[in-house]
């Protein structure tokens, strides 16, 4: 063999051997490097982990305690629980030695409570602040005991130093947490879901209110990332703003700002309840102008004050913000009431000079007065047959300042109607309901448009617990707001609800159709793609014809006495169904008939089939419809000037 031929030979040895090389270094890749345990819980103890407290008792469970109390799927590991502990034991931590963060997941099993998210949890911690979170559990009020995979995607941390925390701060038995083999990971079991551009989201509803998430990279990291919301809390009208807020489970209040009701800036949450040591629940938002409460330094700078009591319903504090709420601050002499109730609705009584307070609990509502905020008198006229989340407000009766009437809402959305004189309020028709769906819940309006345009304008929680946004980083949404009036009906007054004429604001195409008559049997195609609309028409349904709109794969049905959403319960009107005006988002329907006589809220799962109507058992007159694109609420999110 030649010398060229031996060089050539070993040069292709070579190049075989670094090919084989580089395809074992990517085969490794591929594979993921090897699992780093954060915490296995072999042993009898916790080792090197820092406990606070007793819940978790003094070491891992055994196998014999796991069967006990049916924590399954433990896989080999040891379990760290708050279920076994026999005593009540609140402040209750393990905390990890600090480690670096080496993969781009943190994986893990965990179930427990979900009742109890905001203090049965597990934390990731940077610097001592919380970063992530998770939580067991499927729904308010239920709990798994089986342990169940998850995930942190943490790939923006790697190199950072962290430590991981099981929290149970439960108390009475409310809550607890199971957690076991806690491993930093290239593959999880479980990966955290996809996420899409912000408001971009498959699901995400384009008008209707959303929670965004908090993340690492924004300027308070102590926000866990979460996209959930549930009660609305006290909305209020302030120097040509509107706020919003709403309740995270009773982590914190959700805050979000508004020049017109459609577009919104979601701020950092209002307040959060890692500042107090406790949960805090539902409440309500005053500006106090006239500085009653001495809270700020200027009558010039009146507070914007919020109350809110703690997860345990003992006590009604307050904390107050001087800068258009967008910091706040704790009243250092919290509570300013120690009362066993909870969702505190707080508005000013002109005509007495007088604050008042409503609480809910034991079936009623307990009526409180004050002259500044902070000192509080039950005046003992309870209002028995109640629910949670009260609002109350005073409205005219056909528009007429002269005929003030009195507006209980309770939270399931049965409202009455009566006279109220800052102590007692005397009801004058029996409970209605406010909004016939099944996804309608929590409702406030808004206070003090009176140094606005005046309307009361409501909006409610689309409540669903689970399975509404499937695969989506957020969960719930709210309604559409909408404005009430009060009028005389041949029942008595009645609340006519329609959506805020805002909504104009984001119309796009429009198609409309007059004196269109429509024989048995016979469809009309509106539209053949898209998934936002806004429907207003009015109609002549004979007795025996049935008109249906199909909307995104939804069927809401119309006949001459009211109509019907999907298989929900029939919502009658007085008289004939004359007038529909119909919102559609991604995921809801919003129904109005005859000008806001009736109406109900829907959530669906879109298909991606159009709009259309079908006429059936008798001919149907169109005398006029009108169908809009609904622009994305969201184009210029992040690009909108707000109060400083």
């Amino acid at each position: 063999m030649s010398v060229n031929a031996m060089t050539t030979t070993q040069a292709f040895r070579k190049l075989l051997v670094f090919i084989n090389a580089i395809l074992a270094l990517a085969w490794a890749q591929a594979q993921g490097a090897e699992d780093i345990v954060v915490g296995d819980f072999a042993g009898p103890g916790f080792g090197s982990w820092e406990a606070t407290g007793t819940a978790f008792g003094t070491g891992p469970a055994t196998r014999a305690l796991l069967d006990q109390f049916g924590i399954g799927n433990s896989r080999g590991s040891g379990v760290v629980t708050s279920k076994a502990r026999k005593n009540d034991a609140p402040a209750s931590t393990l905390t990890s030695p600090a480690f670096r963060i080496e993969r781009p997941y943190i994986s893990f099993l965990i179930s427990g409570q979900a009742a109890a998210q905001h203090n049965c949890c597990l934390n990731l911690l940077l610097d001592g602040r919380v970063v992530k979170s998770a939580s067991g559990g499927l729904a308010e009020g239920g709990s798994t005991d089986r342990l169940e995979a998850n995930s942190w995607d943490v790939s923006a941390l790697l190199g950072k130093e962290a430590r991981v925390q099981i929290l149970d701060t439960a108390s009475g038995g409310s809550g607890c947490i199971n957690v076991a083999h806690i491993v930093q990971t290239d593959h999880p079991e479980l990966r955290p879901m996809v996420k899409a551009p912000l408001y971009q989201e498959a699901l995400r509803p384009q008008f209707h209110f959303t929670a965004r998430q908090w993340t690492v990279d924004k300027p308070n990291p102590q926000r866990t990332e979460e996209g959930w919301l549930n009660d609305v809390n006290g909305p209020i009208y302030y120097d040509g703003e509107y706020h919003l807020f709403a309740q995270r489970w009773a982590k914190c209040w959700i805050h979000a700002v508004s020049p017109d009701l459609v577009h919104w800036t979601e701020l950092e949450p209002a307040f959060w309840e890692a500042t107090q040591g406790s949960g805090l629940q539902s409440g309500t938002c005053v500006i106090d102008y006239a500085n009653t409460s001495g809270l700020s330094p200027t009558k010039e700078t009146p507070p914007m004050v919020a109350f809110w009591p703690t997860w345990d319903n003992k006590t009604q504090n307050i904390a107050y913000s001087l800068d258009h709420g967008r910091s706040w601050k704790f009243y250092d002499k919290n509570p300013v009431l120690v009362h066993p109730e909870r969702d505190p609705k707080v508005f000013w009584h002109e005509p007495t000079q007088s604050w008042v307070m409503i609480l809910y609990g034991q079936d009623q509502y307990h009526i409180f007065t004050s002259k500044n905020l902070l000192n509080w008198e039950d005046r003992h006229s309870a209002i028995p047959n109640s629910h949670e989340c009260p609002d109350m407000f005073p409205l005219p009766l056909d528009g007429d300042k002269t005929k003030m009437k009195w507006v209980l809402v309770r939270g399931n959305g049965k409202y009455s109607i009566g006279d109220f004189d800052g102590v007692k309020f005397i009801e004058q028709t029996p409970q209605i309901a406010s909004d016939s769906g099944p996804n309608f819940y929590a409702a406030q309006t808004w206070e003090n448009t009176n140094t606005g345009d005046g309307r009361r304008i409501q909006i409610a929680w689309m409540q669903q617990y689970s399975g509404g946004y499937p695969n989506m980083p957020f969960n719930q949404q709210l309604t559409f707001p909408r404005k009430f009036t009060l009028r005389s009906t041949a029942a008595g007054p009645r609340i006519f609800r329609e959506p805020i004429k805002e909504i104009a604001l984001l119309h796009g195409v429009e198609n409309d159709w007059t004196n269109h008559d429509l024989a048995a049997n016979t469809r009309l195609v509106l539209r053949t793609k898209g998934e936002t609309f806004h429907l207003q028409a009015d109609v002549r349904i004979p007795e025996g014809s049935a008109l249906t709109f199909r909307l995104c794969g939804a069927s809401l049905n119309l006949t001459h006495a009211g109509m019907q959403c999907v298989s929900d319960a029939k919502v009658p009107v007085s008289g004939e169904l004359t007038h529909v005006d119909i919102l559609v988002d991604r995921t809801s329907i919003e129904a109005f008939a005859n000008h806001g006589e009736a109406s109900l809220s829907r959530l669906i799962l879109p298909e991606n089939e159009g709009v259309w109507l079908e006429c059936r058992g008798g001919p149907v007159t169109l005398q006029s419809l009108k169908v809009f694109d609904v622009d994305s609420a969201w184009k210029e999110s992040g690009k909108r000037e707000s109060k400083p």
